[in-house]
């Protein structure tokens, strides 16, 4: 690593980004992780990007996906990070331990968290270890621009052990 890494290394892992649940389904599979890699980019045409590990089984299955559905976490939604972002799809179904229904594209959507959006997949473009999700937004709960509650971020869950290797 070289000393422009380690810093930037040392800078990224005192910001606190927002963590989001998102989730997908190719059709056949569900699958949903936890992701810090998420943003705007674009406000006319609106637009928002999601970068999941090449690692993840939800990578693996939104290489099939049509549409991704992300969910806004708050404080109160720990134990959802916990479960989404400490379990790995490869091993388990992490469905089975939450309360969901299907939404637009078939997509899964979190009963216990009101603010999410789901996003058509414009594109997808390899950027490191991370696979970027470009997303055009077809649907959002009016909940989550009312929603007042502190979003979770980074620093709340980075003691959480990965479910996949980084």
């Amino acid at each position: 690593m070289t000393a422009a890494e380690a810093d930037f290394a040392a800078l990224a892992d005192v910001l606190d980004y927002p963590m989001y649940v998102v989730t997908c389904t190719d059709g056949t599979r569900v699958a949903g992780c936890l992701v810090g890699f998420a943003a705007q980019c674009s406000i006319s045409p609106p637009r928002f990007t999601v970068w999941l590990s090449d690692k993840n089984h939800t990578c693996e299955v939104a290489q099939g996906a049509d549409t991704l559905v992300v969910h806004r976490l708050t404080t109160a939604h720990r134990d959802l990070a916990r479960l989404f972002g400490g379990t790995t799809g490869f091993d388990a179904d992490k469905f089975t331990r939450c309360r969901w229904h299907r939404g637009p594209g078939a997509a899964p959507v979190l009963d216990d968290c009101p603010g999410w959006f789901a996003g058509e997949i414009l594109g997808r473009e390899r950027t490191g270890d991370h696979v970027a999700h470009l997303l055009r937004p077809i649907k959002a709960t009016a909940a989550a621009a009312g929603d007042s509650a502190t979003q979770l971020g980074f620093q709340d869950v980075r003691d959480l052990t990965p479910g996949n290797e980084p």
